[in-house]
């Protein structure tokens, strides 16, 4: 995977999350733990699961899998600093996803799932969140994954509040080449990136 890219003269770094960079990671989400307790657990559990261990609970829960091993994502540097983060994992790892109704499976092909981004606000409307699914594409063709799936937002309006798409806009994705493969909601299209082996 490549580990940087210049454009709008930022310089990024991307790297896996692994074990020895969980303190950027802690850092990049802050004392709010980026949104409200999630670690980005929202989609690894079931509802009733998420909210009895939202917070503290979630960020050990995210941790433990990180020390297993699992790689649940890709981290953003600028400047040794840590700016964004993308969580990227194969379909089945995020099984609240088979419980949706706009986001259950477009066809039976074995997929890699971008579920979140997150990038610190200094850094937000500077493409950092393409950039961000350009790498996870690269990490997913390393593993020799072939289709990346993303659920981005459209929103209505020309702004939405960061807040309501922290799944990625869907010009980003369009801008990272994915495309549009499914859409059973009028803001929530699905979008894939299909990977030449």
């Amino acid at each position: 995977m490549p580990k940087t890219s210049d454009h709008n003269d930022i310089e990024l770094v991307f790297e896996p999350l692994t074990p020895n960079r969980w303190s950027d990671f802690e850092s990049l989400f802050g004392p709010t733990w980026a949104c409200g307790g999630c670690w980005c657990m929202w989609w690894r559990l079931m509802k009733k699961e998420f909210e009895a261990q939202k917070g503290e609970a979630n960020r050990r829960a995210m941790q433990a899998l990180v020390a297993a091993g699992t790689v649940p994502g890709i981290l953003a540097y600028h400047n040794g600093n840590t700016v964004g983060w993308c969580s990227v994992s194969p379909r089945k790892d995020f099984p609240r996803l088979e419980k949706s109704r706009i986001l259950k499976p477009v066809d039976d092909e074995p997929a890699w799932s971008i579920v979140c981004l997150f990038v610190n606000k200094t850094y937000r409307r500077k493409q950092v969140s393409t950039r961000l699914l350009n790498a996870a594409v690269q990490y997913v063709r390393d593993q020799r994954g072939c289709i990346v799936e993303g659920y981005a937002v459209e929103p209505r309006q020309d702004r939405t509040p960061d807040i309501f798409a922290y799944q990625g806009l869907a010009s980003a994705y369009r801008k990272a080449g994915f495309v549009e493969v499914a859409r059973r909601s009028a803001t929530r299209p699905i979008m894939r990136h299909y990977i030449a082996i």
